[in-house]
């Protein structure tokens, strides 16, 4: 029997129950309108035709074309996450929390300068992620970093230290957007990847100190947090 428990493993434990993915769903008749005529495969009469695997779409014409993360503040359904992972105007977003359960959401207020929503579900006594004050994190402070890494592995957990205050970087939420610069961000070297994006980034008091929001690629172990 373990008496010393590693107190990551017990924050991990606290805060994993509020912790949620985000699946982002499109209606096919939308995608269609939406691709370039000359990204469509060609059909054998030359007429471009889009062709998405059928046991990607569901009986409702739905096609999930990506995912995120997100954490419950309130008891009764209110969710943080980042603008970028519910930037599409035309898509839903559906909430899955750690017991498996889906709800459908409502976007409550969307902050494209710090990179910030809000969601509404339709639940109550729900888990919550308390929070923390990000502006008293020091230097070598124990951060950990949950989400639901790549949009296939929920309950992902990353732990490292806090590794620079105030960084400046210029991301792209994807290939086809504008860079743009974010500020005031909390460096880490937890490890993060697509998808982990609007996840909490959380002080060994289990805390939300930070958002999951950026990995820089070609170096290792620099993640970006919004605070």
């Amino acid at each position: 029997m373990r008496n010393n428990i590693n107190p990551v493993v017990e924050t991990v434990k606290n805060v994993m129950p509020a912790v949620v993915s985000i699946v982002i769903l499109k209606s096919l008749e939308k995608l269609e309108k939406e691709l370039p005529l000359d990204l469509m495969p060609i059909t054998p009469w030359n007429a471009p035709e889009l062709r998405i695997p059928e046991e990607m779409i569901d009986e409702h014409g739905m096609v999930r074309i990506g995912g995120g993360s997100g954490f419950i503040v309130d008891p009764n359904g209110i969710i943080v996450t980042n603008k970028h992972v519910i930037a599409d105007q035309d898509a839903e977003y559906i909430v899955i929390l750690n017991t498996g359960e889906k709800y459908g959401s409502e976007i409550l207020a969307r902050d494209p300068i710090n990179d910030v929503a809000i969601l509404k579900i339709k639940a109550k006594n729900l888990p919550v992620v308390p929070l923390g004050n990000s502006s008293a994190l020091e230097l070598g402070e124990t951060t950990i970093a949950i989400g639901n890494a790549l949009g296939i592995f929920r309950n992902t957990v990353s732990a490292g230290i806090v590794s620079g205050l105030s960084r400046s970087i210029a991301a792209q939420p994807d290939p086809q957007s504008p860079a743009q610069e974010m500020r005031g961000l909390i460096q880490t070297d937890a490890a993060i990847n697509a998808g982990n994006s609007g996840g909490p980034l959380v002080n060994i008091a289990g805390e939300a100190v930070g958002i999951n929001a950026a990995m820089v690629y070609g170096a290792q172990n620099i993640g970006s947090h919004h605070r």
